[in-house]
């Protein structure tokens, strides 16, 4: 791991720029959005520099602008990706054919509502 850009977006090690598949996190660039800040906060807390991960690339390997689509994992569970949606740092957000964790995000999404968390509760 070498960086986090922000919420959304990070820079892993040997592949570069990267979009976490399956997720939008509010923006911090361009027009600061609610609950944007806190997510960024919560990825740079997580993915420290040098914090090994794995990740697994897309169907669809890059988008419109040339940066790597993958899932993040940390640990054993479930990818960082689901995280910051059940956390409410993060909205689903599915483009195929990059949607094969889909529903597992979408449930995610429905606990954090439920819990009014993050995002649900603030914005």
């Amino acid at each position: 791991m070498e960086r986090v850009v922000d919420g959304d977006t990070v820079v892993l090690t040997g592949v570069g720029k990267t979009r976490l598949i399956g997720v939008d996190t509010p923006e911090v660039y361009g027009g600061v959005e609610c609950y944007g800040r806190e997510a960024s906060r919560f990825a740079k807390r997580v993915l420290r520099p040098g914090r090994r991960v794995r990740y697994t690339v897309g169907v669809e390997r890059h988008d419109r602008y040339g940066r790597t689509l993958a899932y993040v994992f940390t640990g054993g569970g479930p990818t960082f990706n689901e995280t910051l949606v059940e956390r409410g740092y993060a909205r689903p957000l599915t483009i195929r054919p990059n949607d094969e964790l889909a529903p597992e995000i979408a449930e995610a999404a429905r606990r954090a509502r439920a819990a009014r968390r993050g995002l649900w509760a603030s914005c």
